[in-house]
């Protein structure tokens, strides 16, 4: 069954690498045209199908022909599936069948994540396996983070700016026409200019690795990084003590270089969250231990205000910008308490009901309420119950274990989750689909166990 496993890890690792856009803009995502696009772009959402569907398949024949039954609460997989069903419900209902269309797809694929995870990744003695693929492509995800931020940025500001100053003569006569219709370039006064916008975004600097902007990468590094934490330190004594430092120092560099370069306010305080949470499960003295949480939350908070004082004192435009979203969201729910404005679909009354200073959002930028939003209130209401129920059962099963990775894991898992209030994780496949196998997975206390012996025996 290591195969599986190894395969789902694969799976994910290359959904971290290519399928980083929100679903909903999957006509937005060309089909690469050349190998170099193949490679360098993200590829359009519905190509991951052709993967996601037979592991499914697969997961399935498994669980019937080993019969495997359901060990927890049946409220685990009812609520699930009821939300999964009243989407369909909703979707007879939806503003934009296409929207809703995409976004159905993928919430099959989440809640069939969440399946494999607890019934079969889980319960075998193969989930490390896992986490080979999953992690080399967060790695890989973090070294394009960095080397966007130190190489990449500062090479295309430079070329940018030159282009201006020369009439844009050091650029082919095909990219000038796809920077203007990208609105790289825009015409003043009958010149034709960099995008004043653009320039601000290379002069901010924040990177996105291979997702589709900042606060994705954050997620990402939210639910992966404390795993690979734990790995960095628990699996590598067999190594020389400078090799070993080595990793670890990068580990730390990678994650907390990304974290701190995607410029996400929210990533950052429900880092600091996770940071507690993890001092709090050692068995120190409380004096101890309260003066370290002490130490933790004011340096953390203190270098979150130096960090973002210019945002501050800007305004913090997208936070009130959150509001609005917010704002309309529920408006759209009261007016549509039933079956919402469909899977998917919150930009279209949005464009209606926007205030006119905000700018135009897609998604909610709040997984809970969104679901309020876009298939009322049974849809709302079976989504939330399912995370908080599920995320107990993972808590519960990871203190139970006693070791480091589950409770890491678990750890990343419920960090994913708590960034869903700000944001629009959900509709991400490549955050979404490895956080359901990961929530699934840690519900299972067999899994895990049998997790933890293989990786002491390594």
């Amino acid at each position: 069954m290591a195969w599986y496993a190894f395969g789902w890890g694969v799976f994910l690792g290359l959904a971290i690498l290519k399928f980083g856009n929100p679903v909903i803009l999957e006509a937005e995502v060309g089909t690469p045209a050349n190998a170099a696009e193949f490679m360098g772009y993200a590829w359009p959402t519905r190509w991951a199908y052709w993967g996601l569907i037979p592991l499914l398949a697969i997961g399935a024949v498994l669980v019937f022909v080993q019969r495997r039954r359901w060990q927890w609460s049946l409220w685990l997989w009812i609520l699930p599936l009821l939300w999964l069903g009243w989407q369909f419900v909703s979707a007879t209902h939806t503003v934009d069948a296409r929207l809703t269309e995409l976004v159905l797809w993928h919430f099959v694929g989440c809640v069939g994540c969440y399946f494999v995870g607890a019934m079969v990744l889980a319960r075998e003695r193969v989930l490390p396996w896992l986490l080979v693929g999953l992690l080399t492509a967060f790695t890989w995800c973090l070294i394009r983070a960095v080397n966007q931020k130190l190489i990449e940025f500062p090479r295309e500001r430079v070329d940018l700016v030159l282009g201006q100053q020369h009439g844009w003569t050091n650029f082919t006569s095909d990219s000038v026409i796809q920077m203007k219709a990208s609105r790289v370039i825009i015409n003043t006064n009958g010149v034709d200019v960099l995008n004043p916008e653009i320039l601000a975004k290379y002069e901010k600097g924040r990177v996105s690795g291979t997702l589709v902007y900042p606060n994705a990468l954050a997620g990402l590094i939210l639910l992966l990084l404390p795993a690979s934490l734990v790995l960095a330190v628990s699996q590598t004594h067999r190594l020389r003590p400078w090799i070993r430092g080595l990793v670890i120092v990068l580990t730390v560099f990678l994650g907390a270089g990304g974290m701190f370069w995607t410029g996400s306010k929210l990533g950052w305080l429900v880092g600091l969250g996770l940071g507690v949470i993890w001092l709090m499960r050692f068995n120190w003295p409380r004096g101890l231990k309260s003066i370290l949480v002490a130490l933790v939350v004011v340096g953390g908070l203190g270098l979150f205000a130096w960090r973002f004082q210019q945002y501050f004192t800007a305004g913090a435009k997208s936070v009130g910008a959150r509001f609005d979203y917010w704002r309309a969201a529920a408006q759209v729910f009261v007016h549509n308490p039933v079956f919402g404005s469909g899977p998917g679909t919150f930009q279209r009354p949005y464009a209606d009901i926007k205030s006119p200073e905000s700018e135009m959002a897609r998604l909610v930028h709040n997984d809970y309420l969104e679901q309020f939003s876009d298939s009322g209130l049974v849809g709302g209401m079976a989504y939330l119950a399912w995370v908080i129920l599920a995320l107990s059962m993972a808590s519960r099963t990871a203190r139970q274990s006693g070791n480091p990775l589950p409770q890491a894991i678990m750890l990343g898992v419920l960090g994913w989750f708590g960034q869903g209030v700000g944001e629009f994780s959900l509709y991400v496949p490549a955050l979404a689909w490895t956080a359901f196998v990961l929530l699934g997975a840690s519900m299972a206390r067999e899994g895990l166990n049998a997790m933890d012996s293989k990786l002491g025996r390594s």
